[in-house]
């Protein structure tokens, strides 16, 4: 494995139990899941290359993640192994409202993780950290890790991407506002979801949330718009990004392709809108299978789809 990492992604990976929609729904696939690991795979799908910084049990679940990021080529050097502690689980639920999510993390290895564990060398060679709300979420301690790392590599020259990932359970509403909006001033790139920012302040016009989050900080903003497409914005650009047609059968995990394929694209110089227009088609061919990783596509495949869309207009 390459000793040099475009892109670090840290946060708290999980292993996921997805409902098919087959039978009486008593089905549940199991694979791999946790948004910033799957921002990895993504980043690592389009040729960057990603690594992961966290920590799992020493259990089956933590074996499964670990042949996962092996065989999808990303490097998990950094991810510590705790033997006290499980790798965190969830359930996804589908029904006509859409998807629901139970999580079993409490007291996860992730969750143990604390800014004495950063990888600070590595952190400092990177092109990109990545983090998102669930990784200043799951405790107080990780939360502590995730501003040290992110301090860190702006002292260095590193940039900081972030992804808002809002998740009500992890913590106080209150709370939540006041750390994310904290977290963006610290980001180089912020991705956050439309329904996130609407929780986290009073805007509703997606140019506003662009608005406030560059004037929060952010050079970079790709906000999410789910079935709207997506808005992506510096200080002298802003484009709208339509929605890419698809056969969407499951949503897990689209958020975070579009993060890994925009900032995979942006390392390799490319400016917000194609970075935008790529990450778009890989959210979208994302949906059309069950599972956060599995869906997600390759470089190959989302360069045939833009050729296809070019072709009919």
């Amino acid at each position: 494995m390459s000793e040099t990492i475009d892109i670090l992604s840290m946060g708290e990976p999980m292993v996921e139990f997805n409902q098919t929609r087959e039978g009486d729904g008593s089905t549940f696939l199991r694979g791999c899941g946790g948004d910033t690991s799957n921002f990895a795979v993504a980043a690592a799908r389009q040729g960057a290359r990603a690594g992961y910084i966290s920590a799992v049990g020493a259990d089956s679940n933590g074996a499964l993640l670990r042949a996962m990021w092996k065989a999808e080529g990303v490097d998990d050097r950094y991810v510590l192994t705790t033997p006290d502690a499980p790798t965190g689980v969830y359930f996804v639920s589908h029904s006509d409202k859409g998807h629901q999510f139970d999580f079993c993390r409490t007291g996860s290895a992730a969750s143990r993780y604390s800014a004495g564990d950063l990888p600070r060398d590595a952190i400092a060679k990177a092109k990109v950290l990545h983090l998102s709300g669930i990784s200043l979420g799951i405790s107080t301690s990780a939360c502590d890790a995730c501003y040290q790392a992110a301090e860190h590599a702006r002292a260095k020259g590193v940039k900081v991407s972030f992804d808002t990932n809002l998740r009500r359970k992890l913590w106080p509403l209150g709370r939540a506002r006041a750390v994310i909006w904290d977290f963006i001033a610290l980001a180089d790139i912020c991705l956050p979801s439309y329904d996130d920012v609407v929780q986290l302040s009073d805007l509703r016009a997606a140019d506003d949330i662009v608005d406030r989050c560059l004037k929060a900080g952010a050079g970079i903003v790709a906000l999410k718009l789910g079935a709207d497409g997506a808005l992506v914005a510096d200080a002298s650009r802003r484009v709208r990004i339509a929605p890419y047609p698809c056969r969407a059968v499951d949503a897990t995990g689209a958020g975070d392709t579009f993060a890994g394929a925009f900032i995979a694209r942006i390392v390799t110089g490319d400016a917000i809108e194609a970075a935008g227009h790529y990450a778009a088609a890989a959210a979208a061919l994302s949906t059309e299978g069950y599972g956060a990783v599995t869906p997600i596509p390759t470089a190959e495949r989302v360069r045939a789809h833009l050729q296809e869309r070019r072709r009919h207009g």
